[in-house]
């Protein structure tokens, strides 16, 4: 029961991992880290494909082994949050504090994702 707990959590956690990819302000990282625990505990076949597979499993060895985002990474997940953030602030947020909140959250992650190393 516990085992399968683990693995609905994780892959829950692995589709907002994947949506973070694409929704600026949905972590990534840390949703594939979560789904890498949960399915380490729920299921060995489900913990062996996602470290093998061919984009996350490098990404979460990467991560979890030398604390690093590749620049082609940092460069695409900046660019499209930005791109995103700009186009809520001008378009899409009514308010002015809305913007401004916007934009402290974006310069937040753009100094978080800039603090990791790069390979």
């Amino acid at each position: 029961m516990i085992k399968a707990v683990y693995v609905i959590v994780g892959t829950v956690s692995l589709i907002l991992g994947i949506l973070g990819i694409f929704l600026p302000l949905l972590p990534t990282t840390p949703f594939l880290l979560l789904t890498a625990f949960c399915y380490l505990r729920g299921s060995t076949r489900c913990y062996n494909w996602l470290m093998n597979h061919k984009h996350l499993g490098p990404y979460i060895k990467n991560f979890t082994e030398h604390k690093v985002i590749p620049v082609r990474t940092k460069i695409i997940i900046l660019t499209l949050m930005w791109g995103s953030m700009i186009y809520c602030v001008i378009f899409i947020a009514p308010y002015l504090m809305a913007k401004v909140l916007l934009l402290i959250v974006a310069t937040g992650v753009t100094w978080h994702i800039l603090s990791f190393k790069s390979k």
